[in-house]
């Protein structure tokens, strides 16, 4: 039989497991930690009082969610632009408000005959609650130049979505579908000649189409909705023709169609 270990000699052998990386020590006899472990206790049997109080506790409301929130009657609730603008800014319902700094409502002349309706705003938008005032507004702007449309004199701007989603990330289905009321009652009270439609989410929301905006793009649709049915024109967004300059040809010509149609 050999003698036990003296303490000194297991504090040495324990640091000599610590410098080796050892975490766990193992027991003199396996242990089966596949044994059906023992029942719990049964509970001790509550009283009639604390029973009829736990019974008589309120529960908690659930907190309503973007997918069960409907924003159809507040919108329709609007009867004008003013009205329609400080219901979306009181409105807390969307998670996206609540990491931006600004509703993105409009900019350019109310009641012009062309609408513009972009996808959500940006970082520069989301800073100065204005649509389309960053790199490619500013390139959007000069474009539109070209053919004698502006913001300041004949041209009324919006989005989608009014509020900029973090990182600048596309807009979910769940939050395009909760905004798109809003955006329904604002073409609505706007009213609208002409809309031109910018980017891949504006087209898909407005003309309930699948089709990407490459596709789309310079084929004049209809918009139908609230018993509206307004001449639309899809076009590639600015920021797209930034990153692909091959595609500016492509640009012009859907101007082009563009200056014509208000031509006649």
């Amino acid at each position: 039989m050999t003698d036990s270990p003296s303490q000194a000699e297991i504090i040495d052998m324990l640091h000599q497991h610590v410098e080796a990386g050892c975490t766990d020590m193992l027991a003199d006899a396996p242990i089966n930690h596949f044994d059906a472990a023992p029942p719990e206790a049964a509970p001790a049997e509550m009283r009639p009082v604390e029973a009829a109080l736990e019974m008589a506790a309120p529960v908690a409301p659930i907190a309503p969610t973007q997918n069960n929130i409907d924003t159809t009657e507040l919108a329709a609730s609007a009867d004008s632009l003013p009205a329609l603008r400080a219901a979306m800014e009181d409105f807390d319902g969307c998670a996206l408000k609540k990491t931006a700094k600004n509703t993105v409502f409009s900019d350019g002349v109310e009641g012009a005959k062309i609408m513009l309706i972009g996808e959500a705003p940006g970082q520069d938008e989301d800073r100065q609650g204005k649509p389309f005032v960053g790199a490619s507004g500013q390139f959007l702007d000069t474009m539109l130049a070209a053919i004698g449309i502006s913001r300041t004199e004949n041209l009324y701007i919006s989005n989608i979505v009014p509020w900029r989603p973090p990182g600048n990330r596309t807009p979910s289905p769940d939050e395009i579908a909760l905004c798109q009321p809003f955006i329904a009652r604002h073409i609505a009270l706007a009213k609208p000649d002409m809309l031109l439609l910018v980017g891949n989410i504006s087209n898909k929301t407005l003309l309930a189409t699948d089709t990407g905006i490459t596709k789309l793009r310079g084929q004049w649709q209809r918009y139908e909705a609230d018993g509206l049915s307004i001449p639309a024109l899809p076009l590639l967004h600015p920021a797209y023709v930034l990153r692909r300059p091959e595609t500016k040809a492509d640009v012009w010509a859907d101007l082009c169609s563009l200056k014509k149609r208000l031509a006649n």
